[in-house]
């Protein structure tokens, strides 16, 4: 993601399933992209202590620790898959002529797309693989692209092509075009990951899919939203669950209630999707912070928990009587005891908004000893100190707005809450009709100028840790 910040592909713990849905939106219509989730296995101890290291090392990796004329406006949702227990959530994406689609992590962290190529052979084992030969629109631009994760790296070449999504089709997007991927970065059925960030963090230097929608006027609302399942409590969900939905062009007005509380990106700050973290509330204690830049979070889909520095998620803890600092591969992590129901409320800058107890217990340790998911990050060069996850995002209705720059919650509805924990039909990969095209523009400017310094950062899927 950002310079220093060698991407680090956090595909988190991708277990996801069938690919989103491209819906066919009329003009001015809605679509919406449902997601999927993949099973949560039983795990031990053992195996817990070896994905929250990974979790917390790929997260300071990915963070830096060590247009052509529009044919029409519309809007568009995408279903989602939610994967392994609410580690990730994933949709889907159609590139090429004739388009095929592509399951890929949809992460508000990071600003690039890619997928797995079909010569890759090392790292993409069953994954499904872009055949460049095959689309007929597909340029080769012979400029390497290399992906650096805390445990590994992707790399191939930067390409361009029509690539659909949610009803919307832009034609000339850069992607990257991965013909080698660290062992065990991919795993099927998702074939890579789409950044929803903004393009000053691109590693590609190209303007990222939405914010080109966005910026053409394609959409009829500046907006893109996301309201995320709940799985995370329910040891009998199936591989593969309904994850929720992605929308762009509009906000779904059945899935919240309530108005949206809108908070302003900090002025300059337009490259995660920023918001200052203002107060914690813990157990009735409120914590609070200062609106400098020591308190500014990271609004990020492609990250499972809520990272925070040291200090403050040692002051969280402390309101949480015989809670302890983890050792060993649980170092940067808590635990409380189970009997204990945490309650925890976040405000940045406006409303305060509560974190469901079942999402803050990551989960039970033993017969009494459960893990926090809120946990110790230290950050890099100019990376926010906050990264908050899914963990706080489950629990609202979340906008992102392109113009002005800014990120607002809603309280989710009665219908949006019934569906968490309930297993449904998965959503099928669809391929329709675009209501809007455009084209990607300046993309070869921005690849010979430089732009794009900031690394990449993709999440690390790893569906067996968790």
């Amino acid at each position: 993601m950002l310079p220093s910040l060698q991407c680090t592909l956090a595909i988190l713990l991708l277990m996801a399933s069938d690919a989103l849905a491209a819906p066919r939106p009329a003009m001015g219509s809605t679509t919406t992209i449902p997601l999927v989730r993949k099973r949560h296995n039983r795990r031990t101890e053992k195996d817990w202590g070896a994905w929250a290291q990974n979790h917390r090392e790929m997260l300071i990796g990915k963070y830096g620790g060590s247009s052509s004329g529009v044919a029409k406006r519309g809007s568009g949702t995408n279903l989602i898959t939610n994967q392994n227990a609410d580690s990730s959530y994933y949709g889907s994406v159609a590139i090429g002529t004739p388009p095929v689609s592509f399951n890929v992590i949809l992460d508000t962290g990071s600003s690039d797309l890619w997928v797995a190529d079909s010569g890759c052979t090392v790292g993409c084992k069953s994954v499904p693989k872009f055949t460049s030969s095959s689309s007929s629109s597909f340029k080769n631009l012979s400029k390497p692209f290399n992906i650096q994760y805390g445990s590994g790296q992707a790399a191939g070449v930067l390409g361009q092509d029509t690539v659909q999504m949610a009803g919307f089709s832009v034609a000339n997007q850069v992607f990257g075009v991965c013909s080698a991927v660290s062992s065990g970065l991919l795993n099927n059925p998702v074939s890579g990951l789409l950044g929803l960030a903004w393009n000053t963090i691109a590693t590609s230097g190209a303007t990222p899919l939405w914010q080109t929608l966005a910026g053409s006027g394609a959409w009829d609302s500046p907006v893109m939203s996301f309201q995320l399942t709940r799985f995370v409590d329910d040891n009998d969900a199936q591989g593969l669950e309904p994850g929720g939905t992605f929308t762009m062009g509009f906000v779904n007005e059945s899935l919240y209630t309530g108005a949206i509380d809108f908070q302003s990106i900090p002025s300059g700050q337009e490259s995660y999707w920023i918001l200052p973290l203002t107060a914690l509330n813990v157990q009735g204690n409120t914590l609070t912070f200062s609106s400098s830049s020591s308190s500014y979070a990271a609004i990020d889909t492609g990250t499972t928990l809520v990272g925070g520095p040291p200090s403050a998620i040692a002051q969280l803890y402390s309101q949480i009587p015989d809670s302890a600092p983890g050792t060993g591969q649980f170092e940067g992590y808590y635990t409380y005891p189970c009997t204990t129901e945490v309650n925890v409320s976040m405000s940045f800058g406006g409303q305060s908004w509560s974190i469901s107890p079942k999402d803050f217990q990551l989960t039970q340790l033993s017969s009494t000893q459960c893990l926090g998911a809120f946990f110790e990050l230290s950050t890099g060069g100019s990376a926010p100190a906050w990264i908050v996850g899914d963990t706080f995002l489950k629990n609202v209705y979340s906008v992102f707005r392109f113009n002005p720059p800014s990120v607002g919650f809603a309280q989710l509805s009665q219908g949006a809450l019934a569906m968490d924990g309930v297993n449904g039909p998965l959503p099928s990969a669809t391929i329709g009709s675009a209501a809007a095209s455009v084209s990607a523009s300046g993309a070869s400017d921005a690849l010979s100028s430089g732009a794009g310094r900031h690394g990449l950062l993709v999440y690390i899927y790893s569906m067996d840790w968790i």
